[in-house]
């Protein structure tokens, strides 16, 4: 073998540069894991900030650990939130196209989203036939 500063490089020397090597590698995966664990629960219940969610997880780690804490809590957090500017199944399907979007499956969305579109155009309608109704109602009084 090679001498290295006066020193033979065995099998055994590589051996050790090996293991330190897959140690590494070992912990940089389990970082990634840990990391991206509140993004990824984010997005299995639907939450309507699970980009935020992700990359505050994979910031998290890098300082401190009360980040990522944090960002594990948001994941779990409720996420029953009514947006006053769109009708409850619209706020659903932009929910689900953004989850979609960060999932990389925008092509399987597509029936989902033409259903949901139709049952909001639907809501919307029905929601408009009621204001014409009511306001017809007043006139007669």
């Amino acid at each position: 073998m090679q001498a290295l500063l006066g020193f033979e490089i065995s099998i055994w020397d590589y051996l050790t540069f090996l293991t330190l090597m897959l140690c590494v590698i070992t912990l940089v995966i389990i970082w990634l894991f840990l990391a991206g664990l509140p993004g990824r629960i984010a997005l299995a219940r639907k939450h309507p900030e699970a980009e935020a969610v992700k990359y505050l997880g994979y910031a998290g780690l890098l300082p401190t650990v009360y980040p990522w804490m944090q960002a594990l809590i948001w994941a779990f957090k409720p996420t029953e939130i009514v947006d006053i500017r769109r009708f409850p199944r619209e706020e659903a399907l932009e929910t689900d196209k953004e989850i979609a979007r960060l999932r990389g499956l925008p092509s399987t969305m597509h029936t989902a989203v033409a259903e949901s579109s139709a049952e909001a155009a639907t809501d919307r309608l029905a929601q408009g036939a009621g204001k014409a109704s009511s306001k017809k109602d007043e006139g007669k009084l």
